[in-house]
């Protein structure tokens, strides 16, 4: 049935009930994550969990948050798992055709996070998605992060950013501990107690970790199940 079809006098009643419906579907889809982005002394660093929830229910433990764009280029996810799967499809196929039509060169992270902003800002909040796009930047040499939400925004980040709904218990890991120009050491050991902050204290938020690091050598998995292909 249509608004068209409902008699005047039920039409405002039904269309509350069809936004609060709403709303309920669109909480079922919500994804309680911990996802970081970590500017190292000679690229970035993207770490994630691996829980994946539908309500109060666990959906999966080994849920892929962590995605590999290119060689120099990746993305973690959080919010509906279709929406950021579709971003991370579009990321990867636009990375593709870049390549192909400049005989094997790759986007910078740059523009694949622009493009990743555009979709989402296109859709203006259509897309349940928050991303962060990290990679090695070949042409200005050296790790960029790009935290982008749901309606589009988007920000370059100098050294670290979380998002997710245990995104306040890493940040405070985080700012503590951050200093510039970290070895590859040592910013794997702190995103991982980050993370473990993040899942000791955040429902949404557990099991095991996925980090990569990606440097001018290329994207290179430390642990967790990637599909990198």
């Amino acid at each position: 049935m249509t608004m068209n079809n409902i008699p005047p006098q039920f039409r405002s009643q039904n269309s509350d009930y069809q936004s609060q419906s709403n709303a309920q579907n669109l909480e079922m889809l919500k994804t309680g994550t911990t996802t970081i982005g970590l500017v190292i002394k000679d690229g970035v660093i993207l770490a994630t969990e691996s829980q994946a929830t539908a309500g109060f229910f666990v959906a999966t433990k080994e849920a892929q948050k962590l995605y590999k764009i290119n060689e120099h280029c990746g993305m973690t996810i959080a919010g509906g798992v279709a929406d950021c799967q579709y971003m991370v499809s579009q990321a990867q196929a636009i990375s593709r055709l870049m390549e192909i039509q400049h005989n094997g060169k790759e986007p910078t992270t740059s523009y694949i996070a622009n493009i990743i902003r555009n979709i989402a800002f296109n859709g203006r909040s259509y897309f349940y998605a928050f991303m962060i796009v990290g990679g090695y930047d070949t042409k200005e040499k050296r790790g960029k992060i790009f935290p982008i939400d749901f309606i589009g925004y988007m920000a370059e980040q100098e050294d670290f950013a979380s998002l997710g709904s245990g995104s306040t218990f890493a940040l405070g890991v985080l700012e503590a501990n951050y200093k510039p120009n970290m070895t590859e050491k040592q910013s794997i050991d702190l995103v991982k107690q980050a993370l473990t902050a993040a899942k000791n204290r955040d429902a949404g938020s557990g099991y095991g970790m996925q980090i990569c690091v990606i440097t001018k050598s290329g994207f290179k998995a430390i642990e967790g199940h990637l599909i990198t292909k």
